[in-house]
């Protein structure tokens, strides 16, 4: 069959390769060029008209429609009908009981706190942009490409990596954007897959280290250490201290032993990058399956973007355990409308160049596909961005659709593993988390199998189930927390990925 049906329901059917005049869908005969992954209509579509896939609207006919005509941004938009469409956000009603807990192991390092870490790094966190050259310096000296010798005698510490961002000054010290970065950076060094941190200032920013240890209620210890340049006398007085820190680490780091721990220890967070027509097909709710799975064996998924689960929010709110839970996601989800409003935009601007030429066409359309990650289970509770994640089960996270800052934010709530699906292709990794991508074609697969560690196109090709993809993604969660390196891990990404979120005025 050259087409996907996703409902008996819909407007249109998806198209599984290239598709020209001359050939048909269900019987009614294909109009001009239909690129794959993307849409053609079996019905005739009235100007204004809502247009359905998965059951859902995705978005209105901006003109007149013929059956066998391609659907996409010339003729489908969110219209100024859009004010028409109202979601109906029925919170609770798709609520089910608990499943039978399972109990999987996997290994990992146990902390003294209690909590369970999938990797074993040191990290060097700047506190501004005017110290992350110093930052990066330290994390250099250990080096397994520049310098293989200097952890050769420490298998036990995954590395040293810096973690240094573009902010820290010329901003409000009292603001949103300053509480958000400090709430970052707290998450990051007390993260568990980190063994220890060194953070370090330059002395005058607005970022005070002893004002941020304070609002964070964090001291130094063994496990944290902290120092300004401007105090320590200049930059190469500041890369050598902070390299002779570490190496008073390292042997400790070095002592922990991995050892058999529940799944209720692993916390995933869930993103999806260069999306295309598939996505919302087959690696999105294959990754649901898994994270399902994940849930039913104490595991906790956070499914974040809140730009890119517009127009589908309803779908979550309908799985909310308590009314509390789904009127703060409403509440967001209205930030965001105030938000993009103020600054010259709106949510449909969302939808990138490259998800569009893969087949999406409206964000109502990506994010009811984007959704899918989330699986079935019950949403638990709805977090700021990196707020510490505390609730077990499938949580949300407010961030920004951009993937480097959502998964920095899920990062510094706790998530101590990251599953990343793309359908045009991802250059990703997220330190000290390690990050799993799955391509939604094999198109894709075939092209980028040295950045891909699983193919979900076979759903679209061969007809494995989306269970059966979701059982294998769960597995390779359990390897890869266990300490099964990543395509990202071994191509070294991580360290420029750490993307805290910029809010406000530059000053």
């Amino acid at each position: 069959m050259n087409f996907i049906r996703l409902h008996p329901a819909d407007d249109i059917v998806i198209a599984r390769g290239q598709l020209m005049s001359g050939g048909s869908v269900e019987g009614v005969a294909i109009k001009g060029l239909i690129p794959p992954g993307h849409k053609i209509a079996t019905r005739a579509i009235a100007v204004g008209e809502p247009v359905r896939r998965y059951n859902q609207v995705i978005g209105f006919a901006s003109q007149a429609i013929a059956p066998g005509e391609h659907v996409h941004t010339h003729n489908l938009s969110m219209g100024a009908e859009k004010g028409n469409f109202e979601r109906d956000y029925a919170i609770g009603q798709d609520v089910k009981p608990e499943p039978v807990r399972q109990h999987a192991t996997f290994m990992g390092y146990q902390r003294s706190d209690g909590r369970v870490a999938t990797r074993n790094y040191i990290g060097v966190l700047s506190s501004v942009n005017c110290s992350a050259t110093a930052a990066r310096a330290i994390a250099d000296h250990f080096s397994k490409r520049s310098n293989p010798g200097a952890l050769a005698n420490f298998p036990n510490v995954d590395g040293v990596v810096a973690l240094t961002h573009g902010t820290g000054c010329g901003m409000d010290s009292e603001g949103l954007g300053m509480q958000l970065l400090e709430r970052t950076l707290a998450g990051y060094a007390t993260h568990a897959n980190f063994w220890g941190v060194v953070v370090v200032g330059l002395g005058c920013e607005s970022n005070q280290i002893n004002t941020w240890l304070a609002h964070s209620s964090l001291r130094e210890g063994d496990t944290l250490k902290v120092f300004n340049i401007q105090d320590t006398g200049g930059t190469r007085l500041t890369v050598e201290k902070g390299i002779a820190l570490i190496q008073e680490m390292l042997p400790r780091a070095n002592a922990v032993q991995r050892s058999a721990c529940g799944v209720e220890h692993i916390t995933v967070g869930l993103q999806c990058g260069g999306s295309d027509g598939y996505s919302g097909i087959s690696a999105n709710p294959a990754l649901g399956a898994a994270v399902d799975l994940l849930v039913q064996h104490g595991g906790t998924a956070i499914l974040s973007e809140t730009p890119e689960i517009y127009g589908a929010e309803h779908l979550l709110t309908r799985r909310a355990v308590r009314p509390e839970v789904a009127h703060k996601l409403i509440e967001r989800i209205r930030w965001w409308e105030n938000y993009t409003a103020i600054n010259g935009g709106e949510m449909n601007n969302n939808p990138s160049p490259g998800n569009k030429a893969g087949g999406l066409t409206t964000i109502l359309e990506k994010s009811l596909g984007a959704v899918a990650k989330g699986g079935t289970s019950n949403l638990q509770a709805v977090y700021e961005y990196a707020e510490p994640v505390t609730t077990q089960g499938f949580v949300y996270m407010d961030t920004p659709g951009y993937d480097p800052v959502s998964a920095t934010g899920q990062v510094a709530g706790g998530a101590n593993l990251i599953c990343f699906t793309t359908g045009r292709g991802s250059a990703y990794g997220c330190a000290p988390s390690p990050s799993l991508k799955f391509s939604t074609n094999t198109a894709l697969w075939k092209k980028q199998t040295e950045d891909m560690d699983l193919n979900c196109g076979e759903i679209v090709d061969d007809g494995v189930s989306i269970a059966e993809m979701g059982q294998r993604i769960f597995e390779m969660i359990l390897a890869t927390a266990s300490g099964e390196p990543t395509k990202s891990e071994r191509h070294g990404y991580g360290q420029n990925e750490f993307v805290p979120w910029q809010v406000g005025a530059v000053m």
